[in-house]
């Protein structure tokens, strides 16, 4: 269908579904977080979302879903992943320095850099290797039907680019979230029980 609600509504059950899979890939994380991931995937998605179509590819219309919906699809699909290895790496690391005699910001801080690093890993890995060892699948797809080679590694260096920076963006969200949730104003932190 080529209704801008039917694209949303199909945008919004992806992106539950997306939180429920980052909430229980993710080992020892509160479970009130489910809010937070949501809000950091909407605010990221659809600003990738936005770029790539009004910048980059422009379609008409501008909600295609033939577009729209397969992009979201690999954003997603790839920034779960980065959210659920950054949070079980944040609380694992916060626990452990906090013990040690750690302020707030010392014990978060390297958990928050490492989270979004460890997030960022299977990311860089795929831009290392596309392209020289591997062709990723809407490269391949395209080359297939015919499509100009040339014009499919742009657009795949496009949405690779986006997952990137849409986990990027994601993790550095999501981690400043629950920096604010593990700790009071006061520096005390609150345990995932607490919460």
């Amino acid at each position: 269908s080529n209704s801008v609600w039917m694209v949303f509504a199909l945008m919004a059950v992806m992106l539950v579904a997306a939180v429920q899979i980052v909430m229980s890939r993710a080992r020892g994380i509160p479970k009130g977080l489910a809010g937070p991931i949501f809000l950091s995937l909407v605010i990221t998605m659809l600003l990738m979302l936005a770029l790539v179509t009004e910048l980059i590819v422009r379609p008409h219309p501008w909600y295609a879903p033939q577009l729209v919906v397969p992009l979201t699809g690999m954003l997603l699909g790839n920034t779960v992943t980065a959210l659920a290895v950054g949070l079980s790496r944040f609380y694992d690391e916060v626990d452990t320095l906090l013990a040690l005699g750690a302020t707030a910001w010392e014990a978060a801080r390297p958990s928050i850099v490492s989270s979004i690093r460890l997030g960022l890993l299977p990311t860089t890995a795929s831009l290392a290797s596309s392209g020289i060892v591997t062709i990723p699948g809407m490269m391949a797809g395209q080359v297939i039907a015919g499509g100009d080679p040339l014009n499919a590694a742009k657009y795949q260096f496009v949405v690779l680019d986006a997952i990137a920076a849409l986990t990027l963006l994601a993790d550095g969200l999501i981690m400043v979230m629950i920096y604010r949730t593990c700790f009071t104003a006061d520096d005390q932190y609150r345990p995932p029980e607490a919460r």
